[in-house]
């Protein structure tokens, strides 16, 4: 075991952080574009806040067709992208174009699942006190349904965190790139191990945290 952390200790904690530095700046990134997404998902339905049905028919078959693609493909497809933007295609820092427009999509479905969740009942007894439609989107429903809202970022992390894998296989690093190099192309299976342990331990760690935080924003168990 000594020789073991001697000898992959320093590339396991490395690939660690690459992993979290990944996953934490993708899921702000993409909760940049996905939550006004979610909230115009939300509020341009036929009955929402400001009701615009054509435009909710057509944006909404615009995020389903982001959601439709496979994160793999999308990957290699907006490599050109990705280097315009970021100077390379590869490591970690590049890895965060194609884990942001994949993940975008994904939380814009969530937002709007959170926000559909409020009492309408809310809804009108603002309306009635004359609240406008921006105070009403950032004072009833964004506040309301913060709980849900961070039970979807848990969701979000841990499926961005699982994208991290799948670019490590191609050069973005992480544990997902240790996973590749050293347990699949040179069959060191505990580094294999270590590092599905390790991607365990921090969706655990992930989802415990945000359920902690969920129960605490949530008004009715208080």
């Amino acid at each position: 075991m000594a020789e073991f952390f001697n000898e992959y200790g320093a590339l396991l904690w490395e690939g660690t952080l690459e992993t979290l530095y990944m996953t934490l700046f993708a899921t702000l990134f993409a909760y940049v574009l996905g939550l006004p997404m979610g909230v115009l998902l939300t509020v341009t339905k036929a009955g929402g806040v400001a009701p615009a049905p054509r435009f909710n028919a057509v944006f909404g078959w615009l995020v389903n067709l982001l959601r439709s693609l496979p994160f793999i493909i999308l990957m290699f497809f907006i490599i050109p992208f990705t280097r315009l933007l970021v100077g390379t295609s590869i490591g970690a820092t590049a890895a965060l174009v194609p884990l942001t427009l994949s993940a975008a999509p994904f939380i814009a479905r969530m937002v709007e699942q959170s926000l559909e969740e409020i009492d309408t009942g809310v809804i009108e007894a603002a309306q009635c006190m004359g609240a406008t439609r921006w105070q009403i989107i950032t004072r009833v429903l964004l506040v309301e349904s913060v709980p849900s809202l961070l039970r979807g970022l848990s969701i979000s992390l841990i499926t961005i965190l699982g994208y991290t894998a799948i670019t490590g296989s191609v050069g973005a690093g992480g544990l997902g790139n240790l996973a590749f190099r050293f347990g699949y192309q040179r069959y060191q299976k505990p580094v294999m191990y270590a590092t599905v342990l390790l991607l365990i331990l921090l969706v655990c760690v992930i989802q415990i945290i945000f359920d902690f935080a969920a129960r605490k924003a949530d008004k009715r168990t208080r």
